[in-house]
């Protein structure tokens, strides 16, 4: 990584071949005559194909040099725009004077990044819209990896927290809503693997219950049957102290095979309520990405009276070494993960719980907040939705820790 001073002087020079690029390009598409302002005018008039001509005029509409860099096709596509348009029209200096800048921009990317993708990688610390788009592309390519590797996928892994007081005031109550669609196996013998888990010691020993009131077992199903795929999915239960696995049984091969798995667990007096007074600690809920998928969504619907006035911040961790992580704990921090990814406010209520990426999903709430006999009318929402979620990355919404009242 570059030192401060080396990044300064080398956005300085990117900027300025950013400033070459849209003086000297656009002189020459000027002196062009052509029917219209348009890509396919462009092309027309200079016998170029319209993707090159719509890449062009698209980095010279952005009148900012990093993002011109950005958007511009490569040198040699732009010498060969250089060659056309002197054939029709373009002056002899505006076409010199392109080609120097174009000699700059091939002499910037040889010299200091050998390919256009460090290039863009660069780029994308400083262009909001290039992070966002390099970002995606690499997760993108990640999921395809991971998922052939990995030997299994998902079209959406939809995680959701439900936090309300316990009776007793001293605690509370969790409900995990998880949900895999389109979960399919692309190699046989692969184990599909899901777990909920506690971090922080609770008041008595971990034992998950069904949204029936059933505990949790190896004989019993926490599926949410009305929203699964038929025939059913099997799920084998195995718990292992604070932890529980879910493994999903042998189905068939392929994208035809795909089911949707649904399940919940509810956790009655499962975390501490406050914390001794003048302790300074955070309160965390979080999905893990076991299963890659093209699409996290990840929700957290807490109750009014908990938590009040705190809007939960966002972290990502890189939980494939060091495994999952606290935020309480420092020595974590450098595993943190630096992406644009955000949390949105859903509201108060059940009419915000809704999502375009699950189907029924608002039923799907409605059914687990009557089950677990929580006030949906009282609890506000939050999501995280995160394209191409990385494997093996935790994903964190973080409060202060309430204190005991005096």
């Amino acid at each position: 990584m570059l030192p401060p001073a080396g990044t300064k002087a080398l956005e300085a020079r990117i900027s300025a071949v950013g400033t070459a690029l849209l003086q000297h390009v656009q002189g020459v598409v000027e002196g062009v005559e052509r029917a219209g302002t348009g890509p396919q005018a462009l092309a027309n008039a200079v016998g170029i194909d319209k993707v090159l001509a719509s890449r062009v005029l698209k980095a010279l509409r952005s009148q900012d040099p990093l993002t011109a860099v950005r958007l511009m096709p490569g040198p040699e596509p732009l010498r060969r725009l250089v060659r056309a348009a002197s054939k029709r029209g373009a002056s002899q200096g505006d076409s010199a004077a392109a080609n120097s800048a174009i000699d700059a921009f091939e002499e910037l990317i040889r010299t200091h990044f050998g390919d256009r993708s460090l290039l863009d990688a660069m780029l994308s610390a400083w262009v909001p819209e290039a992070r966002r788009e390099f970002e995606l592309r690499r997760k993108q390519a990640a999921f395809k990896a991971m998922s052939q590797l990995k030997g299994a996928q998902a079209d959406v892994l939809g995680a959701t927290v439900l936090l309300a007081p316990s009776t007793d005031g001293e605690h509370i109550d969790v409900v995990w809503l998880n949900q895999l669609h389109g979960l399919h196996r692309v190699r046989p013998g692969v184990t599909v693997k899901l777990s909920s888990r506690r971090l922080t010691k609770g008041p008595t020993a971990r034992q998950p219950f069904t949204l029936a009131g059933q505990p949790i077992t190896h004989d019993t199903s926490p599926l949410v049957e009305p929203f699964c795929s038929s025939p059913l999915p099997r799920l084998d239960v195995r718990q292992v102290g604070e932890t529980v696995f879910y493994l999903l049984g042998e189905e068939d091969l392929g994208g035809d095979s795909a089911v949707d798995l649904v399940f919940a667990e509810v956790n009655r007096d499962e975390l501490n309520r406050y914390i001794p007074r003048g302790t300074s600690r955070k309160s965390y809920f979080f999905a893990e990405v076991t299963t890659p998928a093209q699409l996290l969504q990840f929700d957290l619907l807490v109750h009014e009276d908990l938590y009040r006035g705190q809007e939960p911040q966002l972290r990502l961790y890189d939980a494939s070494f060091e495994g999952v992580a606290n935020p309480n704990d420092p020595t974590r921090d450098i595993d943190q993960i630096d992406m644009m990814e955000s949390i949105t406010a859903l509201g108060k209520g059940p009419r915000g719980f809704r999502s375009a990426e699950i189907s029924r999903y608002g039923e799907l709430v409605a059914h687990v907040l009557d089950r677990a006999n929580f006030d949906g009318e009282r609890m506000r929402g939050y999501r995280c939705r995160i394209d191409y979620p990385l494997y093996g990355s935790q994903v964190m919404m973080v409060f202060d820790a309430v204190e005991r009242p005096a």
